[in-house]
């Protein structure tokens, strides 16, 4: 029996063509789920549409399959759908304040685009207008600070080259502005407004949380940062509301009445957060996370559809 889901055999071509190695059956079976003879089957098709495709021995006798580049043509031509994407992302980058990687993402789809044939470029356009129109996504009102971008562009290129940075710093609650301050950067956290750079500081010798709109100078030193052993980004911000963090986390429960248990019930208020229905249809959300200030500022949206139960 021949395999027929034509969406399967064009996306393992599609795959074939971007490995330099190539592809062997074990990757086809755990990419599309599938068992060893409906692999054999895929292999089957692919290689009956597609001539040219290559066949190589590996180093343990295992055999791969790839296309030499360029030989699926205009088959490797993106979708509306995966442009659209390519665009989404771009807009919510700008709207959350990296304007960096926004730039980056609509320069990498311009030339993508400049690729597609005019009569072609035309119509993708317009559907994209009208798609992104459609969305809102770059529409969407709502207040985000203002970062210099060779603050950004400084600070991204000290982590991915694991170095330290001498800062001038103002912090956002005292105003005081902190010279030549040094730190090792670790990642930048964007999202809801605010944006924050997560670093050791020298000064204090532990990670914290410095609001990027503060950074006033950022110069790149000779020193390398060597990232704590075992740090796991994400383990650190799960004792975090949204991307802030206190020093002592604390257990959190929060009462939403029952007009607004069902709109509640659908957010991902912490990952880590359990639920309870009470029985006058309230809602108990608890979890345990730093970030009182955070959770103060969230909350004002509720009023007093919801009672903080603790901490006190």
């Amino acid at each position: 029996m021949r395999y027929a889901r034509q969406e399967d055999l064009q996306k393992l071509a599609l795959t074939m063509q971007g490995s330099a190695e190539g592809i062997c059956l074990v990757d086809i079976e755990r990419e599309f789920g599938v068992s060893r003879r409906t692999a054999e089957r895929m292999r089957d098709a692919v290689r009956n549409t597609y001539p040219q495709i290559e066949e190589i021995l590996g180093d343990s006798g295992r055999k791969y399959w790839r296309f030499p580049p360029g030989s699926l043509g205009k088959m490797v031509e993106p979708t509306l759908d995966e442009l659209t994407a390519g665009h989404r992302a771009a807009a919510i980058a700008r709207r959350e304040g990296d304007d960096l990687t926004a730039e980056t993402l609509e320069r990498l789809l311009a030339k993508v685009q400049a690729m597609f044939r005019a009569d072609r470029r035309r119509t993708v356009a317009a559907d994209l207008e009208a798609q992104l129109m459609a969305d809102g996504v770059a529409f969407r009102p709502g207040p985000r600070e203002k970062i210099a971008p060779e603050i950004l562009s400084a600070l991204r290129e000290a982590i991915l080259a694991g170095v330290m940075v001498s800062t001038d710093h103002r912090a956002r609650s005292t105003g005081k502005l902190s010279r030549n301050a040094r730190l090792g950067p670790v990642a930048m956290l964007f999202g809801q407004g605010r944006q924050y750079l997560l670093a050791w500081s020298e000064y204090q010798d532990d990670l914290r949380l410095f609001a990027l709109a503060g950074f006033e100078r950022v110069s790149l030193e000779p020193d390398v940062y060597t990232r704590p052993a075992g740090f796991d980004l994400q383990e650190w911000l799960s004792e975090s509301f949204g991307i802030w963090r206190d020093n002592d986390p604390q257990d959190v429960e929060w009462r939403f009445l029952p007009d607004v248990a069902d709109e509640a019930a659908g957010y991902v208020f912490h990952p880590k957060q359990t639920l309870e229905r009470l029985e006058d249809r309230s809602l108990v959300v608890r979890f345990r996370a730093g970030g009182r200030q955070e959770m103060e500022w969230y909350l004002a949206r509720w009023g007093d559809r919801v009672e903080v139960l603790s901490p006190g």
